[in-house]
């Protein structure tokens, strides 16, 4: 989702679905953890507290991801200066100027729905909207309406 600010900033958050994706890896990656210092505890005939304190460590782990993809991790920010994209492998440009983008249009590479900003040199930034939190029209108008403010 966007949260507007009083400046004429629009921050996007990661989408739901892509979030559990991390939590779900990063539960695995601790369950193989504990099997590990379960395996040590016992070959080594070692303090169970070892284990103890490695699933309050991966807990507290999960707690400060959790936090981190909800509430700190901004995907996409648009400002009226121009725009900036994090944590997306294949974006392209992460972040230009409203006055080097040319255009904003549709796409589908690889059958995945983005929004692709093309710039005047060439390149480009493509944002899977499935990725983005929120509505995919109300994005793709968010950041036309950005771009057209800019234009003025």
């Amino acid at each position: 989702m966007s949260s507007a600010q009083p400046s004429g900033v629009s921050d996007y958050r990661l989408a739901p679905p892509v979030m559990a994706r991390f939590v779900g890896a990063y539960l695995i990656l601790m369950a193989i953890v504990l099997v590990a210092v379960t395996v040590l505890v016992v070959a080594l005939d070692l303090s169970a507290d070892l284990l103890v304190l490695a699933l309050g460590l991966g807990l507290l782990g999960l707690i400060g991801l959790s936090w981190w993809l909800r509430s700190r991790l901004v995907v996409v920010r648009l400002s009226e200066a121009g725009y900036r994209v994090r944590a997306i492998r294949a974006a392209g440009v992460t972040e230009a100027r409203w006055t080097e983008v040319e255009d904003a249009v549709a796409a589908t590479p690889q059958g995945f729905e983005c929004v692709v900003l093309r710039l005047r040199d060439g390149r480009s930034t493509t944002i899977p909207v499935q990725l983005v939190a929120g509505d995919k029209d109300d994005f793709a108008r968010d950041v036309r309406a950005h771009l057209q403010r800019a234009a003025r």
